[in-house]
């Protein structure tokens, strides 16, 4: 069902059960039948937070997906070039407070709990001594950004190394929207190639 959302552009999981529920072809794809039963949303976020994150099953499916496109010759491995897009946090922009106060002391959640667990790691919290302008308690990685002009609001940077050759994309490494996390997910993203 992801490969389903992913190639489709089905950002939603609520959305994807709904259109898996109703699409024959979906239903094929997934194995599912016509008297199958579609997941529950909910079923996704306890797999990615739970066995999809502990297994590193997703990391290992890009990696051999890439050693494929490298044994068929897309990739000439001699020209990389490196771009980062703003992927929009759920994060409330009303319920943030400035970033010099910190988290309220009753915040504990499991996004608070990461965070306190990568807060020293370069790719979030130790990337710059700047404090953050404001601070979501539901997700307190996120950072504040208008780096698109208009509205501000709470975001995370994927990074990506493309080969030139057929622009295939040979890492991928999510950060901190700030520029010097940036620079150090190029440089592992580099390394791991």
């Amino acid at each position: 069902m992801l490969i389903i959302g992913y190639c489709m552009g089905i950002r939603s999981e609520r959305r994807l059960c709904d259109e898996v529920h109703l699409n024959l072809a979906y239903r094929w794809f997934c194995g599912l039948g016509l008297e199958g039963d579609v997941p529950d949303h909910s079923t996704f976020s306890k797999n990615r937070h739970g066995r999809f994150r502990d297994s590193d099953l997703l990391r290992k499916l890009f990696e051999t997906t890439v050693e494929r496109c490298i044994a068929e010759g897309l990739v000439g491995g001699e020209g990389f070039a490196v771009d980062a897009s703003l992927i929009r946090a759920d994060a409330n922009r009303q319920t943030g407070g400035p970033g010099s106060e910190g988290l309220p002391p009753n915040a504990d959640s499991r996004a608070v709990r990461e965070y306190f667990a990568v807060l020293d790691d370069a790719a979030f919290g130790a990337a710059t001594p700047v404090v953050p302008k404001y601070l979501a308690p539901a997700d307190p990685a996120s950072r504040w950004t208008c780096a698109h002009g208009g509205q501000a609001y709470y975001a995370y940077s994927t990074n990506y190394l493309i080969d030139l050759d057929h622009a295939v994309i040979m890492d991928v490494e999510a950060s901190s929207a700030i520029r010097q996390a940036e620079v150090t997910a190029c440089k592992r993203m580099i390394e791991r190639t």
